[in-house]
């Protein structure tokens, strides 16, 4: 199983905002009775490419396009496109049009309300829940 986390760089410092992390970081979930996340690559995210600044757009950012904002759109798609194999998508905030692309691909999205900032500690935490 592949898992994505929105990341702001090779530090793999999660992202506020899954729609405008600039990267994925994607592991995969290994091992029977002792399971581990192992990380296997970063994928860039073309709906965050055209982005000036990849400033880390917190929890209150919210997504103002509607379902007529067909260029918009398109562009959730393409980000779910890049993560297409994952099975999760780990937020800690995604909006509408996010939650709807990953759907659209099956790609479940599981939240993440605590306070680590490293994806695979974050990834650690959530192991159960996997």
């Amino acid at each position: 199983m592949k898992v994505a986390v929105p990341v702001i760089n090779e530090t793999l410092k999660m992202a506020g905002n899954a729609g405008h992390a600039p990267y994925f970081a994607v592991f995969s979930l290994q091992g029977g009775m002792f399971r581990t996340f192992v990380f296997e690559e970063m994928r860039a995210n073309p709906k965050a490419a055209g982005e000036a600044d990849h400033h880390d757009h917190d929890e209150g950012h919210t997504c103002d396009h509607d379902e007529n904002d067909v260029e918009h759109l398109k562009a959730h798609g393409a980000m779910a496109e890049a993560i297409r194999d994952c099975e999760y998508l780990v937020v800690k905030m995604a909006c509408k049009n996010t939650a709807k692309s990953m759907n659209d691909l099956g790609i479940k999205i599981k939240k993440y309300n605590g306070t680590e900032t490293q994806a695979a500690k974050i990834l650690t935490e959530l192991m159960a829940q996997f």
